[in-house]
């Protein structure tokens, strides 16, 4: 169940809500910038904001501010799809992916070939993340994806820190075909739990496995579609050092809205029950509100 503001003094937005939702009241994220300057502001009172629930005003009980850095985790297949003439291309990606951050983003890096391997520990220390990239070598294996992707999700379950979630997965489509279904499960189930984003760059290769480059190319565009990520597929990796800052920049975008976040707890009209109609939302003293969702993901 998401939302989104897009621009505006009041949005209608479409809400499909859970059968059988009765709450009296709810609870929304929202991301609220100054009208002149775009940037977040650091302070909402509820009788700036305006809520409808079918034309019908809603009474907004509190805005209380919370603050969720973004955690980066970033996945990159070093193996026979890529091939080893093109590692310093993905090397190149990479620094500019990190140089796109700002200072105090945590970032984990993670090799997938033979198997996942942590390069640098989730860390905010730029030294230490390009030690991380020097270790980054060719293998002869396949990348896995799917496996890579699952273990990064788990560690988003074991985080007990509020923080908004990141996965940029860099494949390809020599694929993994030994994909188990537990990993495919317990990736889509952590990712309607946890409010993580997932961008991936599947880079089409000569040494293609059919049935798993296919595997992971629909992995790939059903995470990022259903996480309002960026699916990019591209034929030749000498665009990685392109396109991987390209996606940091998106990132750095998240952390900029996800940081200066408003929770809102929202109390429905008089008699309305069951699942929520169209919500409308909006904010005055010249302010916009960005974005606004259930859970707290930046789109």
């Amino acid at each position: 169940m998401r939302l989104k503001v897009l621009a505006g003094t009041l949005v209608i937005l479409g809400v499909v809500a859970r059968a059988g939702w009765a709450q009296e009241q709810f609870t929304l994220y929202a991301v609220v910038v100054d009208g002149v300057s775009g940037e977040p502001v650091a302070s909402l009172s509820p009788d700036e904001v305006k809520f409808t629930e079918d034309g019908v005003e809603a009474k907004v009980l509190s805005a209380e501010p919370v603050n969720w850095p973004v955690k980066v985790q970033l996945l990159v297949d070093n193996g026979q799809g890529l091939g080893s003439s093109n590692i310093q291309l993905l090397k190149d990606g990479i620094v500019g992916f990190l140089d796109k951050l700002p200072e105090g983003v945590e970032v984990t890096l993670v090799s997938t070939s033979p198997q996942p391997r942590i390069l640098t520990k989730a860390t905010t220390d730029r030294a230490e993340m390009l030690k991380g990239v020097a270790l980054l070598g060719p293998d002869n294996g396949v990348g896995r994806f799917a496996e890579s992707m699952a273990e990064a999700t788990q560690r988003i379950e074991r985080d007990t820190g509020d923080a908004l979630p990141v996965i940029v997965t860099m494949g390809t489509s020599s694929g993994d075909t030994n994909v188990r279904d537990r990993d495919i499960n317990n990736i889509f189930e952590r990712l309607q739990k946890f409010p993580i984003i997932v961008h991936v760059v599947m880079l089409q290769g000569t040494a293609s496995s059919a049935s798993g480059g296919g595997n992971q190319t629909q992995l790939g565009i059903s995470v990022t579609k259903g996480t309002g990520g960026r699916y990019e597929g591209i034929a030749l990796a000498n665009r990685l050092p392109t396109l991987l800052p390209e996606i940091g920049a998106l990132v750095a975008e998240s952390h900029r809205l996800a940081s200066r976040q408003f929770v809102l707890t929202i109390e429905r009209p008089a008699g309305k029950k069951g699942d929520l109609g169209q919500i409308g939302a909006g904010v005055g003293g010249g302010k916009v509100m960005k974005s606004v969702s259930m859970d707290g993901r930046i789109r």
